[in-house]
């Protein structure tokens, strides 16, 4: 009886999220928001004349943009640490987000390259108490087990990229109409809404097992369930660690291709496109593209897979990087149709961002899941650490675009497509053994 009951009760527990999960949308939307207002205009900032910037070389500013990013995506590992074993996620999250405040006020008022410094090293640590345990809090809503979390997460990711979207609209509009500077206030105005979102409605955050589906009918949705010996439980640990190491190589690879958008895309989009708006505007189009291409392939996987026809999870990474080196394609061919230093339409700009977004959605999202899934149990605190170092060091050779200015346009995104397509050779050479060391991933 108890088993028929959970069993009739289970669909209605699924059915409905905590409030905290709506709460936490809105808290990680606007620091999204704050941080790709801040991404959108940095490096052309940087390369404007003074007093409004700093009047860089490309160079400069793309080799800082590099560094900056490397620390950022490096810092959840310390900023983690620190939640789990001293602060706690909320008070961390708190933290973070009056360091961001603080570090966008900072860059507004920044005249000289040491206030610069400051402000990049506020927004660094910031972003370490506030990215790792804002992520860790959804998760925390929810009970072991529960079906609803890959769902809430989904809705999360949502979040940050409709956060993501709305940041260039607004830094494009700010900065023309008033300036840099005033901008990056906005951005800190954002982090404002965040903190007290996240402050005033804290009650749904606090103690997520209130809010969670925590019935009787509940607890033997998760406490009752068997567990289950997985295919890949049967994988030498050496085998499965192997293959996560070929993953982070192609993780590598993807940041430092990817996330040209903040720089030298961005210098494309405003020197060589023929528009009536910044590049700063650009920065909204992936994002545009995550946010309406994400339902229509979680449908498509959908589909495949009730015909049992879904790809592995490396057979998508592989598909992922192919679409990647497409992208750059296509931009070689802008590149050549304006005469490397021509303008040319932006439909070439935004066709490629769309071929690459797709390619994100087969690679980004599962990341961390992947690593949980394969890791061995007792390496896979060290093997999470792993794909944060290999994004971190993926977002610093994001410096490849130093060479931006001494390369013609089209032979610079020759190369990074040539990058990406080896990759995704590589990745298709080794999707056999791959599969044999994750079965069922």
């Amino acid at each position: 009886m108890a088993t028929s009951t959970a069993a009739h009760a289970a669909p209605s527990v699924r059915e409905k999220h905590p409030p905290g999960l709506y709460v936490l949308f809105a808290t990680e939307m606007w620091e999204r928001f704050g941080f790709y207002s801040m991404l959108a205009m940095f490096v052309l900032w940087l390369r404007a004349p003074q007093p409004q910037g700093f009047g860089w070389e490309p160079a400069r500013a793309t080799g800082l943009y590099a560094n900056y990013l490397m620390f950022v995506y490096a810092s959840p590992l310390l900023g983690g640490w620190l939640a789990d074993k001293l602060l706690g996620y909320r008070r961390s999250v708190l933290i973070g987000g009056v360091l961001f405040m603080l570090g966008y006020a900072l860059m507004s008022a920044s005249r000289t390259p040491a206030m610069l410094m400051g402000a990049l090293a506020l927004l660094v640590i910031g972003n370490g108490f506030f990215k790792p345990n804002v992520s860790a809090m959804v998760g925390n809503l929810y009970p072991e087990g529960s079906h609803l979390k890959d769902r809430a997460y989904n809705i999360f990711y949502m979040g940050i990229n409709i956060g993501a979207f709305i940041a260039p609209i607004v830094a494009e509009y700010t900065h023309e109409k008033w300036g840099f500077r005033p901008a990056f206030l906005v951005a800190s105005a954002g982090m404002i809404v965040s903190v007290l979102i996240l402050s005033l409605f804290s009650r749904y955050v606090n103690d997520p097992s209130r809010h969670a589906a925590a019935t009787p009918a509940a607890a033997a949705v998760t406490a009752d369930l068997p567990p289950t010996r997985r295919a890949i439980d049967d994988v030498p640990n050496g085998r499965r660690i192997g293959a996560l190491i070929v993953i982070y190589a192609i993780v590598i690879v993807f940041w430092m291709v990817f996330h040209q958008n903040g720089s030298t895309l961005t210098y494309w989009a405003n020197d060589n496109t023929d528009w009536k708006v910044s590049g700063v505007i650009s920065n909204a189009i992936n994002p545009f593209w995550i946010v309406s291409l994400t339902f229509p392939l979680i449908a498509f996987w959908q589909w495949l897979d009730r015909r049992g026809k879904e790809p592995s999870t490396p057979a998508k990474m592989c598909i992922g990087m192919f679409l990647t080196a497409t992208c750059y394609g296509i931009m070689f061919l802008a590149a050549k149709s304006g005469g490397d230093t021509g303008r040319v339409s932006p439909l070439w700009l935004i066709g490629a961002y769309a071929v690459i977004s797709l390619g994100e959605l087969m690679l980004s999202p599962m990341g961390l899941a992947l690593v949980s899934k394969v890791a061995p149990a007792r390496y896979r605190g060290i093997m999470m650490g792993g794909w944060f170092v290999a994004t971190a060091i993926g977002n610093k050779l994001t410096a490849i675009g130093v060479y931006w200015t001494v390369w013609s346009h089209s032979q610079f995104f020759l190369v990074l497509g040539s990058m990406a397509l080896v990759m995704g050779f590589v990745l298709l050479l080794l999707l056999r053994p791959l599969k044999r060391a994750m079965p069922g991933v």
